[in-house]
C-alpha cells in the first residue's frame, strides 16, 4: 500500500481520498481511523450556566442523561449539551459508544472495567474519580470494541 500526501494551499477545506481496488476490511479500518482522528478534534458547544464553551470531543469522557438533561463529563468538569443522547449517537465519532440507556462513553479514555455478573459493570477513567455504569446488554459489545481497538493498535 502506498501513502501519498498532496499539499494545496488553494483549497478551502482538507479532503482525504482513499483510492482502492475494493472495500476490504483493512480499507474500512483506515477509513474509520481517519474518521475518528477528524472527529477527535471536532468541537461542539457545551454550556455551564449562561456561558458557552467549545470543547473537543476527545476531552469528553462520557455523556449521561439525568432528569432530562444531558451532561458531558470531562476529567474535572460537567457541562450541559442541548443534544439528545440519540442525536449524539449519530453525531459522535466511532470511539464513542452507548453503554446504557442513559450513557455514551469515550472508549479512548477507559482505564478499567469492573465486571459485575448480576448487575451493571463500572467503567473508570484515568486521573479522575468519575465512572459510568455499563449495562449487561452493552458489556460484551464494549469488550469486543476495546479488543478490536487493541488489536488494530498493535498491528
Amino acid at each position: 500500500m502506498r501513502l501519498r500526501i498532496e499539499m494545496d494551499d488553494g483549497i478551502t477545506e482538507d479532503e482525504v481520498i482513499i483510492r482502492c481496488r475494493g472495500l476490504t476490511e483493512q480499507i474500512a479500518r483506515i477509513q474509520q481511523a481517519v474518521r475518528d482522528a477528524a472527529g477527535a478534534s471536532q468541537k461542539l458547544p457545551f454550556y455551564k450556566g449562561t456561558t458557552e464553551y467549545y470543547l473537543t470531543l476527545d476531552e469528553i469522557l462520557f455523556f449521561e442523561t439525568d432528569s432530562g438533561q444531558i451532561s458531558a463529563h470531562t476529567r474535572t468538569e460537567i457541562y450541559q449539551t442541548k443534544y439528545k443522547l440519540y442525536e449524539l449517537e449519530d453525531l459522535l465519532p466511532g470511539f464513542f459508544m452507548r453503554v446504557s440507556k442513559s450513557a455514551i462513553l469515550n472508549t479512548n479514555h477507559i482505564y478499567s472495567i469492573n465486571r459485575n455478573l448480576t448487575a451493571s459493570s463500572v467503567a473508570a477513567f484515568r486521573d479522575t474519580h468519575k465512572q459510568v455504569y455499563v449495562s449487561r446488554y452493552y458489556y460484551k459489545p464494549l469488550i469486543r470494541k476495546l479488543e478490536e481497538k487493541r488489536l488494530h493498535h498493535e498491528s
